[in-house]
């Protein structure tokens, strides 16, 4: 079992930018593929990115894809996800989850697991 504490939201001016990281324990962190997803009010958890057990594979949904960078620090046991360019559209809690594998196979949010709390981010117009 790993437990994910999610860090970094906050509010932020539209056009800004924010680093939100995930610190693991528990499970050997760097044997597995990590993702970030996000929820707003009213709306069911979406895919924002993943990544895989090393790093060397990253996906992005498209509504991210040039702003958005994800990356990892397995000596740290660490995910993090770069924000920038940010737009009201992104506000949302987000959550880590660790997946199953060591690739990602699948960004649909039942792959993943061990959510932990989330982090707010709130993105004024």
């Amino acid at each position: 079992q790993v437990q994910l504490v999610a860090s970094g939201g906050g509010l932020v001016q539209a056009g800004g930018s924010l680093r939100l990281s995930c610190a693991a324990s528990g499970r050997t962190f760097s044997s597995y593929a990590m993702g970030w997803f996000r929820q707003a009010p009213g709306k069911e958890r979406e895919f924002v990115a993943a990544i895989s057990w090393n790093g060397g594979s990253t996906y992005y949904a498209d509504s991210v894809k040039g702003r958005f960078t994800i990356s990892r620090d397995n000596a740290k046991n660490t995910v993090y996800l770069q924000m920038n360019s940010l737009k009201p559209e992104d506000t949302a809690v987000y959550f880590c989850g660790s997946g199953r594998t060591r690739v990602v196979i699948t960004t649909t949010p039942a792959a993943f697991s061990s959510w932990g709390q989330g982090t707010q981010v709130t993105v004024s117009s």
